[in-house]
């Protein structure tokens, strides 16, 4: 054979397989890139065998003519684009599913972080958040509402349980000291509480007078002479009251200050016997042991108190009890200062018996007594109006001038020094101020107008009549009555 290269197994040669490789490639082209990223033939594709070659030029594996050669028309180049990192690299057998496009993997971890951020972008911060963030100070109002409306109702309930508590008293104990107490006729639950919670014996009078209403009790309290005890419960106390004292019980209430002749008037026909022919001795107690020189009777040392009698008993059995209990309680009184003085017990119980009738203020007893401390040692005369009632027995009406000039010698008006005796029994509070006087140098006192009981005292005759002249004249824009109260 002649002319031209030989044949080559397949009845193709080389430079017609490359021209038909290069034809499908250019009608590839002339298709159009659909621009989804995928790769350029050439670089989607490896090369083919040479057995596919052959397969492809021969469709039926025969000898078959080959076909004229055709050049492939210029096709415009493509541009480049970059291969895959997962593409297998031109040449390489990469077999035939490395022909088909792999979408790229999703970052989830960055696209959940901008999904969940505030503004697209986590800016580094934590973790995902549910949803945006609300603006500053919103949500907090009714938060706080909430925290108010909680503490408004717990001290609600907190103040209602310390107010049952405080009205009921339910672990109130039986109460401490036994006290004796008066209550007198015509007194409202008000009163009663207040007279209660003044001796100590209940803790508030309000809540008292509200257990009573509360309980139906408050116009079933009797007035009479009890013996309670100190911080008693509301409903302890409300008992004792309600019940009211025996039938066969006779309370007799002594003043302070009284004389005999006095409290006689209040025992007479409530005990058997004359009270004051009783208290003329005793065997219980002897006024010479307590410096009295020549006593006549019993007067000073009965002492004032409420005492607790059965009825129909002797009158004597009072005046026992009276005069026990002025041995307790003046032998707890110091007579140091008076015997300082030169003052024996009996002239210190005469000073206590004046203070008792002339002071109205207990703040003014030791000034009274400071008074009488300081004329008897300068020899004036004590001047004291109640020494010339006790003689005379006028304890209500003023005073007339033959009263006043009266020779008796518990008209100290007339007469120097102490009255023979007590013109009462005084109480623990003036044997205290006759015992212990404030140091003063007052001389004088007369009643303030309108000072509701006090005294204006001084040091001075001229301070005095000053005080005299607005007395007399407030006395006399009153009609002649005692300007003490306005």
């Amino acid at each position: 054979m002649s002319g031209g290269p030989p044949p080559v197994p397949g009845g193709r040669t080389p430079e017609e397989r490359e021209a038909a490789r290069r034809e499908r490639e250019a009608k590839r082209a002339a298709r159009g890139n659909t621009g989804d990223g995928a790769p350029p033939a050439e670089e989607q594709r490896p090369a083919p065998r040479e057995a596919d070659q052959a397969e492809a030029a021969t469709p039926h594996g025969g000898d078959a003519e080959a076909p004229p050669q055709v050049t492939p028309p210029e096709v415009a180049p493509q541009p480049r684009r970059l291969r895959p990192a997962w593409s297998p690299a031109p040449g390489s057998d990469g077999g035939a599913q490395a022909t088909a496009v792999k979408a790229p993997e999703r970052d989830w971890l960055t696209e959940a972080k901008r999904l969940t951020s505030q503004d697209g972008n986590d800016g580094g911060g934590g973790g995902p958040r549910r949803g945006p963030r609300p603006p500053a100070g919103r949500g907090r109002g009714p938060h706080l509402a909430r925290l108010f409306a909680l503490g408004v109702l717990l001290v609600f309930v907190l103040g209602a349980l310390w107010f049952v508590g405080s009205l009921f008293q339910p672990f109130k104990g039986d109460g401490g000291e036994r006290v004796r107490v008066q209550v007198p006729s015509g007194l409202g639950v008000g009163q009663i509480g207040d007279l209660l919670e003044a001796r100590g014996i209940i803790k508030s009078s309000f809540f008292f007078s509200t257990r009573a209403r509360v309980s139906g009790r408050s116009s079933n309290l009797k007035p009479g002479s009890y013996v309670l005890r100190k911080d008693m419960s509301y409903g302890a106390a409300l008992d004792v009251l309600e019940k009211g004292t025996p039938a066969n019980i006779v309370v007799v209430t002594v003043p302070e200050g009284r004389s005999r002749k006095e409290v006689a008037a209040l025992v007479k026909g409530r005990l058997k016997g004359s009270y004051y022919a009783a208290t003329r001795r005793s065997r219980i107690l002897d006024p010479r042991d307590y410096g009295a020189r020549r006593p006549r009777n019993l007067e000073g040392f009965l002492f004032p108190a409420t005492y607790e009698l059965k009825r129909g008993h002797p009158v004597t059995e009072l005046v026992d009890r009276q005069l026990t209990a002025f041995k307790q309680k003046f032998g707890g009184v110091s007579m140091r200062y008076a015997r300082g003085k030169n003052l024996s017990p009996y002239e210190v119980l005469t000073i206590a018996s004046l203070v008792e009738r002339e002071a109205q203020v207990p703040a003014e007893r030791p000034l009274i007594a400071s008074v009488a401390y300081n004329r008897l040692k300068q020899g004036i005369p004590l001047g004291v109006d109640a020494s010339v009632r006790f003689a005379t027995g006028n304890w209500t009406r003023p005073l007339r001038e033959s009263e006043l000039r009266s020779p008796s010698p518990y008209n100290t008006r007339r007469n120097t020094g102490l009255p023979p005796g007590p013109i009462g029994s005084p109480g623990l509070a003036s044997i205290e101020a006759a015992a212990h006087p404030k140091r003063t140098k007052y001389l004088f006192y007369v009643v303030k107008p309108c000072g509701r009981g006090q005294h204006a005292f001084s040091a001075t005759d001229a301070q005095f009549q000053r005080d005299v002249r607005r007395y007399n004249n407030a006395r006399a824009r009153r009609g002649g009555k005692s300007p003490t109260g306005c």
